[in-house]
């Protein structure tokens, strides 16, 4: 009687599971997350002008047409010719349903060639084009 009930307690303290091992590879996981996530996000760098606007709400894919300095343009993080622009952004908005697109410019570029952007990038199609700036510093 006395062996019943021992591999009757063995049983039961062997149908527990131990969740200790399960929380610690889930904690390291999380950190390793933490960590790399705000790497993931990295784009090209562009000195952006400075002026008081509303803010953009940012939670969904947005396309953002990027001009850096040397004047090379990029779409999301692809670099294309200026040629290649309308084409490229034509096959792109054919499957979407908006047709809105984001524009950063370095604030070393001539106006001239942003217009010439701007005007490919009207003749693709596109019905919203947004300009996307930093918000002036506080002046002390």
């Amino acid at each position: 009687m006395r062996n019943l009930r021992r591999r009757n307690n063995q049983e039961k303290a062997l149908s527990e599971i131990n969740v200790t091992p399960l929380v610690d590879v889930m904690l390291v996981l999380l950190i390793i997350f933490m960590v790399t996530a705000p790497m993931l996000s990295m784009g090209i760098d562009v000195n952006l002008p400075r002026v008081k606007s509303k803010s953009v709400d940012v939670t969904e894919e947005k396309l953002v047409l990027t001009i850096n300095e040397s004047k090379e343009i990029y779409i999301n993080k692809t670099k294309l010719p200026l040629g290649e622009l309308n084409t490229k952004l034509e096959a792109i908005f054919s499957n979407r349903i908006d047709r809105e697109l984001f524009l950063r410019a370095d604030r070393n570029v001539p106006y001239g060639f942003v217009v010439e952007v701007m005007a490919e990038v009207r003749k693709a199609g596109v019905d919203k084009l947004g300009m996307i700036t930093e918000p002036p510093e506080a002046r002390k």
